[in-house]
């Protein structure tokens, strides 16, 4: 057609919403919820999708313009994605805007929180202390986080950063993320 170069998307955001897909996929992954021990409910999946998204635009980071314009098509389809939700969830049209405004506070927060972590490697016990009092306080049940969920859990997201970190940044440019299929 010959105006259907003003509907598709430029390549970046093609790009941006294919790995967000990717990294929903590997969030979605019934192991982290039955074998690992994170909470299967809407603040526990937050949680698990907030860390893998922050996990690929960690390693998008400082790979110049193009994956700048990728990583903020990352978290504009992240942003999609939990506004989509929250309709879903049937979170009134008047409280979605306020819900949120809460929940990019929540991203930036554990953001931050994560860089710390990672800066603290090899001591695991920042990111153990990030997962038990944000993935797992997400729980159902009251209680204090165990920690033998947070250091699994802590094992797993280290595992996928060290796969995105030998990743072929160009191919993760293009929106092809080649992570093991989800268990």
């Amino acid at each position: 057609m010959i105006f259907e170069f003003l509907t598709r998307p430029e390549p970046a955001k093609a790009a941006g919403r294919r790995l967000y897909a990717a990294l929903v996929a590997q969030a979605r992954a019934p192991r982290l919820y039955g074998e690992l021990g994170a909470p299967d409910t809407p603040d526990g999946r937050f949680e698990v999708y907030t860390l893998h998204v922050l996990l690929a635009l960690a390693r998008l980071k400082g790979g110049g313009r193009r994956a700048a314009a990728v990583s903020q098509a990352v978290f504009d389809a992240y942003l999609g994605g939990l506004d989509h939700g929250l309709r879903e969830l049937a979170v009134g049209d008047l409280s979605v805007g306020k819900t949120m405004r809460k929940l990019a506070g929540a991203f930036y927060g554990r953001a931050r929180a994560l860089e710390i972590a990672l800066d603290c490697l090899p001591d695991r016990s920042q990111l153990e202390a990030l997962i038990g009092r944000t993935l797992l306080s997400a729980a159902a049940a009251p209680g204090p986080a165990t920690p033998g969920p947070a250091a699994a859990l802590a094992a797993h997201f280290l595992r996928l950063r060290e796969e995105l970190a030998a990743a072929d940044i160009e191919r993760m440019l293009e929106g092809e993320l080649c992570w093991p299929a989800p268990a």
